[in-house]
């Protein structure tokens, strides 16, 4: 019989909605359920596509004994971390206090009051390598709970308030400049990897949003060790197995230095953030490869993250049917030389094997290959390649394809408009640019309420309980920023305002210039979570001031413009130290310290080619952060359009910053040097 779960819209939870464990969703009846019967909570978080949430459920919360146990002595409360990062967030941190890692699932023991007591992540369901079972953990929280209460209530008691105490101090709100940037430029170098791209050891996460800082810092100063870290990288992992070579897209992260075998789960999140990097990097150097992986990456997106309502979905998994009925990581994406004899015949096969780097003892497991490009002398026939690719892509989409979780997360669908909007307007692909455009018009009529006020995810058309968080907000202007710039719409400006000025109102402390991830009217956790720290997305702070930095160079807010500015205090103290994980903060910086470059494009009609022409070229600078506003002559969609007239007839560019204008021009040579000077 299905628990409370069956209920909820999260595929995560809804995988769990059959177990034996009589689950609760988060929710203020179950902590007074643990408050009337004197249980400790136990609180699980996970996501649906994260291997280990899917073992432990197999082992314990499938299993009927740990079951029984579990519904005699705890309340038990799931949570999907994607549709509650703030519940996330808070715990995690604790987690990360107490044991120095952490990591999902994430197990967490409370009391009905919430306070953590116990932590850990996966437990295995017999002891195993120094970790107890999950049943020896369960006995001894029941022991302590029952017979040494006072101390649980100590030592949660100790631990909120020192989760309290970790409030972040960040020096002033001064925005960072030239030597905080220099400074952090330096600390990347120092931990580049210089023979396989990218920073730091195993596993390797894609960089994508140190990679931008490095494209913008080159823009800005002509660094060329800056574009030279940034070009090397985006080779190495669009040659490496993290990048699916058939279908295109990239895995999570690689479990090896030399990007070879991926965590094969696709966040979209990851392919939104990457596609866009690319994209840039075409934009900065015209490399092929970074051309082919940017379109690569945004046919993936819409082909197979899609919704049926316009959004995009969050993720694939990273387990398949293996044919025989056991679900394996990787399934659907490695192959054997029999496999690739069998789809292509003998002779075809050797081409591909070499092409892609399949051995015979395999670069993966059970002598399986993850499909690379290494780099080799021989030159390869491209019609050839490209017809063994499409025969293997064919043969693949005849295998049990990876479970995709249906939700559509806001801040997420807000990066990969601003992704698909962009890549279409470079690449001349107005599907791509329609794509984002349907996703957007999602948000405005699912997830936006008539103050303006956003909601964190939908599925199937149904708008989820859960309010969205400072990123969602952050991202989803970013989005709706890109795309006025790449359309010429200036209501995705307005709706940016909107959004923003709830930044403004319900998460920035009004003196200090801090950003929360929650707004102060929300649900109380046992601390307000608050992390400026890139990681696998912007933090909603950093995005927050990039988008308040955007709208300001859009409309002239003043108050967007400050708020931006005391935002950036954080990558001012973070940047030098820790610039792996302040990417998109410094990102931001480099824009602010550019300007950014405002630019105006009017002519006679927008469909005008000349017109059209001038805008692309404008959308092409690789100017930090710069912004364009496309117009007709005493058009009110954009503020950047007021006051700009034609010259002598013919579509004009109109480019300031820092209150300085140059002189209008209706060459396109002449903006495209403004823009790259």
């Amino acid at each position: 019989m299905p628990n409370r779960l069956a209920h909820e819209t999260s595929p995560y939870l809804l995988q769990h909605a059959d177990n034996p464990v009589d689950w609760w969703p988060w929710s203020a009846e179950a902590f007074e359920e643990a408050r009337k019967a004197g249980k400790p909570v136990l609180l699980s978080v996970g996501y649906s596509s994260c291997h280990w949430c899917h073992v432990m459920a197999h082992e314990s919360f499938e299993d009927r004994a740990t079951a029984e146990y579990l519904n005699e002595h705890f309340v038990s409360v799931k949570v999907d971390r994607e549709e509650r990062p703030d519940v996330d967030a808070v715990y995690m941190e604790a987690v990360q206090a107490a044991t120095g890692q952490g990591g999902w699932p994430m197990t967490v023991f409370l009391t009905p009051e919430g306070e953590p007591f116990y932590f850990g992540t996966y437990f295995p369901p017999t002891p195993r390598q120094g970790s107890p079972s999950f049943r020896q953990v369960l006995e001894g929280v029941r022991a302590a709970w029952t017979d040494r209460r006072d101390e649980v209530a100590e030592v949660a008691g100790k631990i909120v308030r020192d989760l309290a105490g970790r409030e972040i101090s960040y020096g002033d709100s001064q925005a960072p400049g030239e030597e905080e940037l220099a400074g952090a430029l330096l600390g990347l170098t120092r931990e580049y990897d210089a023979q396989r791209g990218g920073f730091g050891g195993a596993p390797k996460f894609p960089p994508s949003m140190v990679v931008e800082f490095l494209l913008r810092h080159h823009a800005r100063t002509g660094a060329e060790g800056a574009l030279q870290m940034a070009q090397d990288t985006c080779e190495r992992m669009a040659r490496g197995g993290i990048y699916d070579q058939l279908g295109g897209g990239f895995a999570r992260y690689s479990v090896d230095r030399d990007w070879v075998v991926p965590h094969f789960e696709k966040m979209l999140y990851d392919n939104a953030l990457l596609c866009r990097v690319y994209a840039h990097l075409w934009r900065s150097t015209g490399s092929e490869l970074a051309r082919r992986v940017a379109l690569e990456t945004a046919d993936f997106m819409v082909r197979e993250l899609r919704t049926n309502e316009g959004g995009f979905a969050s993720a694939l998994d990273a387990d398949s049917d293996d044919g025989s009925g056991r679900h394996v990581e990787g399934a659907y994406y490695a192959w054997t030389p029999r496999q690739l004899t069998a789809v292509l015949g003998a002779e075809d096969a050797e081409l591909a094997a070499q092409y892609f780097g399949v051995t015979d003892e395999g670069t993966f497991e059970h002598g399986s290959s993850v499909l690379q490009l290494p780099q080799q002398e021989g030159v390869f026939e491209a019609g050839k390649v490209e017809s063994v690719k499409r025969r293997l892509l064919d043969a693949r989409a005849e295998r049990p394809a990876p479970g995709r979780d249906d939700k559509v997360v806001a801040a997420w669908n807000g990066l990969a408009i601003a992704a698909l909007a962009e890549t279409g307007a470079y690449f001349d692909r107005p599907d791509l640019v329609e794509a984002a455009v349907g996703a957007a018009d999602l948000l405005v009529r699912l997830h936006l309420d008539e103050q303006a006020r956003l909601a964190r995810t939908s599925k199937d058309g149904q708008v989820g309980a859960n309010a969205g968080v400072l990123e969602d907000y952050a991202d989803v202007a970013e989005g709706f920023l890109a795309l006025a710039s790449v359309t010429g719409e200036g209501v995705w400006l307005e709706f940016a305002g909107f959004l923003l000025d709830h930044v403004l109102a319900r998460f920035a402390d009004p003196e200090s210039g801090a950003l929360y991830d929650t707004a102060v009217d929300a649900e109380r956790l046992i601390r307000r979570p608050q992390d400026p720290t890139d990681n696998a997305t912007p933090s909603g702070w950093t995005a927050a001031a990039g988008a308040l930095l955007s709208y300001a160079a859009q409309t002239g807010a003043q108050p967007h413009r400050a708020a931006a500015e005391k935002a950036l205090g954080v990558v001012k103290a973070l940047g030098p130290r820790v610039p792996r994980f302040i990417g998109w903060g410094l990102a931001v910086a480099e824009a602010l310290l550019d300007g950014p470059r405002e630019v105006a494009i009017v002519g006679p009609a927008l469909d005008d080619e000349a017109t059209r022409a001038l805008h692309r070229t404008a959308l092409l600078g690789a100017a930090p952060g710069a912004v364009v506003a496309l117009g007709v002559p005493e058009s009110d969609e954009f503020p950047l359009l007021a006051d700009r007239p034609l010259v002598d007839g013919a579509p004009t560019a109109y480019v300031c910053r820092n209150f300085t204008c140059d002189a209008p021009t209706t060459d396109g040579d002449r903006l495209r040097a403004a823009l790259n000077s």
